[in-house]
């Protein structure tokens, strides 16, 4: 025990010092607990240790050179093993073997220590000189044709650009690699770089497009047969799901990896892990179990040299710990996370931090000190949320253009297959024309037709894509319109209003007077990004129908209930007469979307002390939903053109509610894709009735049985 504590330093110190106050025969049931834990730092210094022993064999040799290939490889090998343990011997070693690299022109040397440098400059935060060092290892390693270290070091500068915020550049890299891999059959960074595009898209909450890619990790892990590389990407599945807020899922992903990590003694990656176990049980609000998986995490750090994996783990102890009421403790580690953010640049780790600190020092009533946080906070808040919607564009901008560029590249290969077939039909036809003109004749004719045939497909997919891209064009359009004229405005006064608070131009009263007015701002921003995000998603992916039976009385319950404030506010009665018996075939988020707008719209344009009125009657194999309003209605003009495409009309309600125009067009189109149709009745000052149709249940259910 005593070698491994001269071993492993500073953690295991402690633990002697803890086992001290025990009997003998506890100390030793703890001493065996204790090293099978740190069985895992046995196995990294075990791996190191027989580097180490490689190159003394190799010094000792009479015929020993340092420019030996064999001893430069070791060097970059060592290095490689230390980049989480002692990051400044990676340097050094990586510096000594390009040294040695450039005396005897050893290009894979060469890139293999500018790839090492590139990673100690990564983890310092210095993005130029771990991008200058990346490129210097690609070029190399491209060179010299060594597709597997070019894989590596192109992944490794794709997560550099990400890291600055250039998700352009690091999206197109990881589908270059992507191509490369597959290309060469290598299954592992195919893997590591589907996985690391999952993240970009998981840091944009695009959460459905992470889990596609997960999927493909999922499968291709499975054909390699890798059990550390399916626990890694557990471990990131769980750290996912615990943002989407599905903590079972999350719980059996982290403990399935932390199982085989544990086996396969994976120390960093078994690090990341026991913090993304403190990360879902902080989010059930179990704090004492979250501090205790953080303790586990922190306890392998201190063995790591790993700055970026601390933050999320410190920023997780404050948490746990300010919930607990331990205010001190929890300013300790936000303050750590604080200053290693700001050391290596990490804004998400920053903006945090300063949230956590925000509260501590409110909660300790320093508030000169919150303030100054709160700043910090709300700074960083407003650049990465100006910049979220830049880089989500970005990013399926790029994919799409390398989707394109991809499609042309294919059609020119083909043109040029094309041309080379033409030329070789021609000389042929030169070299035998005399003997069989008539068979050329007839050739000719074939080729002639299935040139027209291809010439006609081609006609016809550059007129789909021109259709396609005409949609493209219509559908970005009304997004910027309504993003720029609908959302613009009542955030432009939300962050006026907090502004003129902050500035101290408003006392308290004064704001609190203004608190009903921000709630209705809040209220229509959050109904319109729900609208334009549900049509926003049908336009660009093509919404998907998962029709079950679904019960319209409780769904018309649940909005009623919903939407029962705004109905109080302007003294209207909402009355449903549906039954329990109003059963649909249909998809049940959809139509909750419909029944909510149609119900909305409704109380948008009835004056005060109206009615709405909700009923259902049966047609045939179908049921036919009515919600009547008592409100201002519509001339036949505005009738004839509500429900036309891009119609976009938007107006405005009896207390000058504002409408996006696409809720509507929303309705509409969802209706239609779950087999029904959906049409309106008004008159003006005499209100509005529309309709709606979808399936019975009843006969889907007797077949699903």
């Amino acid at each position: 025990f005593l070698v491994l504590d001269r071993s492993f330093g500073t953690p295991t110190m402690k633990i002697v010092s803890f086992l001290k106050h025990f009997a003998l025969p506890r100390y030793c049931f703890l001493a065996g607990l204790v090293v099978l834990f740190l069985q895992p730092c046995v196995a990294q210094q075990e791996k190191r240790d027989e580097i180490h022993q490689q190159l003394k064999t190799l010094r000792k040799a009479s015929n020993f050179q340092e420019t030996d290939t064999t001893y430069i490889n070791l060097l970059n090998d060592l290095g490689n093993e230390l980049r989480f343990y002692a990051v400044d011997s990676l340097l050094i070693l990586s510096q000594k073997a390009l040294s040695l690299s450039k005396k005897t022109d050893y290009l894979l040397g060469q890139s293999k220590s500018f790839l090492g440098m590139g990673n100690y400059y990564s983890d310092k935060g210095t993005r130029v000189a771990a991008i200058n060092n990346y490129t210097k290892a690609l070029i190399l390693s491209k060179n010299i044709k060594e597709s597997r270290l070019t894989l590596r070091v192109m992944n490794n500068l794709a997560s550099e650009y990400a890291y600055k915020g250039d998700y352009a550049r690091a999206l197109n890299m990881y589908l270059e690699g992507i191509e490369m891999a597959q290309e060469n059959d290598e299954k592992e960074m195919l893997s590591i770089m589907n996985e690391n595009i999952a993240g970009l898209y998981s840091s944009q909450k695009d959460f459905n497009q992470a889990l596609e890619f997960y999927e493909k990790v999922k499968k291709i892990n499975e054909e390699v047969g890798d059990d550390v590389g399916s626990a890694q990407t557990m471990s990131n599945l769980a750290s996912l799901y615990a943002d989407m807020g599905k903590l079972d899922y999350a719980m059996f992903n982290i403990n399935r990896s932390i199982a085989t990590l544990e086996k396969n003694k994976v120390l960093d990656w078994l690090a990341y892990s026991y913090e993304i176990k403190g990360k879902v049980y902080l989010k059930q609000e179990k704090f004492q179990w979250a501090l205790y998986w953080y303790r586990q995490g922190e306890l392998l750090h201190e063995d790591l040299e790993d700055d970026r994996g601390k933050i999320d783990l410190y920023n997780g102890m404050a948490e746990a710990y300010f919930a607990l009421g331990n205010d001190s403790l929890s300013q300790k580690y936000a303050l750590d996370a604080f200053d290693i953010s700001n050391r290596i640049k990490f804004l998400e780790g920053t903006q945090k931090c300063a949230k956590t600190l925000y509260n501590i020092n409110k909660n300790k009533k320093e508030y000169q000190k919150a303030l100054a946080f709160h700043e910090i906070y709300q700074e960083l808040t407003d650049t990465l949320h100006r910049n979220e919607n830049k880089k989500s564009l970005t990013l399926l901008k790029t994919r799409a253009e390398y989707d394109q560029q991809k499609v042309a590249l294919m059609e020119e290969n083909q043109k040029a297959l094309a041309k080379q077939r033409g030329l070789i039909y021609a000389g042929i036809i030169v070299l035998v024309i005399f003997a069989i003109i008539t068979f050329f004749i007839k050739r000719a004719e074939k080729i002639q037709k299935r040139l027209n045939k291809e010439l006609k497909s081609k006609t016809e997919k550059l007129e789909i894509q021109e259709a396609a891209l005409t949609d493209s064009n219509e559908t970005k359009t009304k997004l910027f319109s309504i993003i720029g004229h609908d959302l613009r405005g009542p955030i432009g006064a939300l962050q006026g209003l907090l502004q003129l608070f902050s500035d101290g131009e408003m006392n308290k009263t004064e704001f609190f007077d203004f608190i009903p007015k921000l709630k209705n701002d809040v209220d229509h921003i959050y109904f319109t990004l729900n609208n334009l995000l549900s049509w926003g998603n049908s336009q660009m992916n093509g919404s998907k129908i998962k029709p079950s039976v679904v019960s319209l009385e409780s769904l018309v319950d649940e909005n009623i209930n919903l939407l029962s404030e705004v109905a109080k506010a302007k003294s209207i009665k909402i009355i449903s007469e549906l039954n329990g018996n109003t059963l649909v075939w249909s998809d049940s988020n959809q139509i909750d979307i419909v029944v909510r707008n149609l119900i909305s719209n409704a109380l948008k344009f009835t004056p005060e002390n109206g009615m709405i009125t909700i009923k259902a009657r049966e047609k045939n194999d179908l049921w036919e939903v009515s919600i009547r309003d008592t409100g201002v209605g519509m001339d036949k003009m505005t009738v004839e053109k509500i429900f036309q495409k891009n119609a976009n009309i938007t107006t405005y309600g009896t207390n000058n509610e504002k409408g996006t125009g696409l809720g509507l067009s929303l309705c509409k189109e969802m209706i239609e894709k779950n087999g029904g149709t959906i049409w309106v009745e008004s008159a003006l000052r005499k209100g509005s009735t529309f309709f709606f149709t979808l399936p019975k249940a009843e006969n889907k259910y007797s077949q699903a049985s």
